[in-house]
């Protein structure tokens, strides 16, 4: 049974708008994100007022912290972390989402899942180096498989090159 959350929905409404705003009108006017961050706030406090802490009564033991609820965890995380998870909207260098490290990440834990571990540590190094330069060549527009055609030349792409395109 899953709890109907009323703030985590406008949360994610909130974050839709952002993104819009940010990359897809490509925007980014100092007065409007201000607007943002002050609503993100207003739906926290939604979210803490939704899930206020348990009664200690309930879930006094003698020792360790008191069990909160998941969607209380989330929203102290979202109050902790606030500063690193808005950082995107004032760093245009900061992506929204993680996706791209996730993506460069998965390839060696498939490597891991499917063969247990490599065989040597010169083994995980050379893959690592490989999967890195592909991951380069990738974020800058470039053909893999020319990329790879010139590293076995021995001529592979420079970062000097990948970045003055």
């Amino acid at each position: 049974m899953a709890i109907k959350q009323g703030w985590a929905r406008k949360m994610k409404t909130l974050f839709e708008d952002v993104y819009d705003y940010i990359f897809v009108q490509n925007k980014r006017n100092p007065e409007r994100l201000t607007e943002f961050e002050k609503v993100y706030q207003i739906i926290l406090d939604e979210g803490f007022e939704e899930n206020p802490p348990p009664p200690d009564h309930l879930t006094c033991k003698r020792r360790g912290r008191k069990k909160r609820s998941k969607p209380l965890n989330l929203l102290r995380r979202l109050c902790k972390y606030r500063e690193d998870i808005l950082r995107f909207m004032y760093n245009s260098v900061v992506p929204f989402t993680n996706n791209m490290a996730e993506r460069d990440v998965r390839m060696m834990k498939v490597q891991q899942k499917i063969s247990g571990t490599f065989r040597s540590v010169e083994g995980a190094e050379i893959f690592c180096r490989i999967r890195g330069y592909i991951s380069i060549v990738r974020k800058n527009g470039k053909s893999v498989y020319e990329a790879l055609k010139k590293l076995a030349e021995g001529n592979p792409f420079t970062v000097q090159y990948l970045m003055a395109e």
